[in-house]
C-alpha cells in the first residue's frame, strides 16, 4: 500500500485515504467536519450517515496520531434539528401579528356558531383562514405548518464517546467567539432563542508523553489567548469561494499551540485549504485530504500560491 505523501492535497473519501497515513506520523489533526445543515456536498447525508461518518474518521486517528498527538475538532451544535417529536406549538408575538384577530375572539365566533367551518369564521371575522389555524392550533412558524418543529442538538457528547472507544481522551475544550450568525439565525425574530455567535474546539489527546513548550508562543500571546478558553476570532468575511471558511488565525492558533516546527499536521476535511495554509505559514508539514474535486483543485492552487510566495521570500 502506498504512503500518502506530506504537503500534498489527495482528493477523495478520508476514511479511505487515512488509511494510507503513516504510522504514528501526525502531530496534530485539525478539522471541521460537515455540519449537516443542508449544504451541497451534505445534501445526501442523514443524521444517521453523518454520525457513522464523524465515528468512522475519529476511529481512523488512533493508528495515525502519534503517542501524545492531538486531534481538534472545530464544530457547532445543531441549532435547529428537525425533529417530527417536536411539539407545533409556535410562540406568541403579537407585536408581530399583522392580523388583530385574536384565539378568543375565534373561540367566541365558534360558540356562536358552531357549524361554521375554518374558511367562514375567517369571513365572519375578516381574516384568512390560515390565522384561524394558526390561533386555534399554534402551527410551527419555522417551515409552515407541515414541516417538521426543531429543537437545539448537542454533539459534543458523541465525539467524546466515538473518540473515547478508539482510545483517545478528552483533554480540553477551548470555544471560538466568532461573529454573530445574523443570516443562519432567522428564528431569532420570532422566537426566544439567541443568535448563534460560538463554535467549539473539542481537543482529543492520544495516551503519551507530549511537549510543553513555552517557547511556541511570545508571553503576551500565552497571556491573550495560550491560557484563555474563549478566543475572539473574527469569522471569515466572505465565503464566495466555500460555504463554510473557518479565518486561517484559528487555524495558526491551534497549530501553534499544539506542535511544533516541522511537525505534520493533518485536515480530513480540507475544504477550501485553511489548515495547510497555517502549516505552511508556521513551519509546519501537512496533509490534506478533500472530498469534492472542485475545493480540492482550489486548495491545491492556493497553497501553491503560498509555497511560491514563501519561496520568494527566502530570496
Amino acid at each position: 500500500m502506498k504512503i500518502l505523501d506530506i504537503n500534498t492535497v489527495y482528493c477523495g473519501d478520508s476514511r479511505q485515504l487515512m488509511k494510507q497515513i503513516e504510522p504514528e506520523s501526525i502531530a496534530l489533526s485539525f478539522w471541521s467536519p460537515p455540519y449537516f445543515l443542508g449544504k451541497e456536498y451534505e445534501k445526501d447525508n442523514t443524521y444517521e450517515s453523518w454520525q457513522q461518518l464523524l465515528k468512522e474518521v475519529i476511529e481512523l486517528h488512533f493508528d495515525i496520531l502519534k503517542p501524545g498527538g492531538f486531534m481538534v475538532i472545530n464544530i457547532a451544535d445543531i441549532l435547529a434539528f428537525q425533529d417530527e417529536k417536536m411539539p407545533r406549538i409556535m410562540g406568541m408575538n403579537p407585536a408581530n401579528r399583522k392580523c388583530a384577530v385574536t384565539r378568543e375572539m375565534i373561540l367566541r365566533a365558534k360558540s356562536e356558531h358552531p357549524d361554521y367551518n375554518r374558511d367562514q369564521l375567517a369571513a365572519l371575522l375578516n381574516c384568512s383562514e390560515q390565522t384561524v389555524d394558526r390561533r386555534l392550533n399554534g402551527n410551527n412558524i419555522r417551515g409552515g405548518k407541515y414541516a417538521a418543529g426543531t429543537h437545539v442538538k448537542l454533539v459534543g457528547g458523541n465525539l467524546e464517546q466515538y473518540a473515547y472507544d478508539a482510545g483517545l481522551f478528552l483533554y480540553d475544550k477551548r470555544i471560538w467567539k466568532k461573529d454573530p450568525a445574523w443570516a443562519n439565525s432567522r428564528w431569532t425574530t420570532n422566537t426566544l432563542k439567541a443568535v448563534s455567535e460560538t463554535e467549539d474546539l473539542y481537543v482529543f489527546w492520544k495516551p503519551g508523553e507530549y511537549v510543553v513548550n513555552r517557547e511556541r508562543l511570545l508571553p503576551e500571546e500565552w497571556r491573550d489567548w495560550g491560557y484563555r478558553q474563549i478566543w475572539e476570532i473574527a469569522s471569515v468575511r466572505s465565503n464566495d469561494v466555500h460555504p463554510a471558511m473557518f479565518p486561517i488565525e484559528l487555524a495558526q492558533r491551534v497549530i501553534r499551540l499544539y506542535t511544533d516546527k516541522g511537525d505534520l499536521v493533518l485536515d480530513p476535511f480540507l475544504g477550501s485549504g485553511t489548515t495547510a495554509l497555517a502549516a505552511i505559514q508556521t513551519g509546519r508539514n501537512f496533509i490534506g485530504i478533500e472530498m469534492m474535486e472542485k475545493y480540492a483543485d482550489l486548495a491545491a492552487k492556493k497553497i501553491s500560491n503560498e509555497q511560491a510566495v514563501l519561496c520568494l521570500d527566502l530570496f
